[in-house]
């Protein structure tokens, strides 16, 4: 599953697998419990695919933050956990992403990310990369016509 499908629902623990559109809304699936929930439109919600993290050049994907996580951690859960204290979860965070910005990047978003990258690990949705290369043109043999 990618994460184009699953939903931060403001106000609302952990993560959600989106299951189907409303005419008022959707219907999320928590993949902590596996209880649905109906989402209006005027919910606060986030699409992880669309969340970004500030580093002091650019805003780096959730997505390869979550890949940085994944290849440190094996694909295991973070040997960190998210209610750690706010100097471990610095220091963490500054081994994955060494040039975040911590004036915007706050505790609470540290938290957020460790504790969503293990909700995921849990429920085995690891293909956090985009498969942008996958229409690479295979290379053409060279004809011999020069003979």
């Amino acid at each position: 599953m990618a994460l184009d499908k699953i939903l931060s629902i403001g106000g609302k623990p952990g993560l959600y697998k989106l299951v189907t559109q409303t005419r008022s809304g959707f219907v999320g699936e928590s993949l902590l419990d596996g209880k649905r929930v109906t989402v209006g439109l005027r919910s606060n919600v986030s699409v992880l695919s669309e969340i970004a993290i500030y580093t002091l050049e650019e805003e780096v994907p959730l997505r390869e933050v979550f890949q940085k996580i994944k290849e440190k951690e094996d694909g295991k859960k973070t040997a960190i956990n998210h209610k750690a204290d706010k100097i471990e979860l610095e220091e963490y965070f500054f081994e994955i992403l060494p040039n975040y910005d911590e004036d915007r990047v706050y505790t609470s978003d540290i938290k957020k990310i460790i504790q969503w990258y293990n909700i995921l690990i849990d429920n085995k949705i690891t293909d956090f990369v985009v498969a942008e290369d996958a229409e690479e043109v295979p290379a053409e043999t060279a004809s011999s016509e020069e003979e």
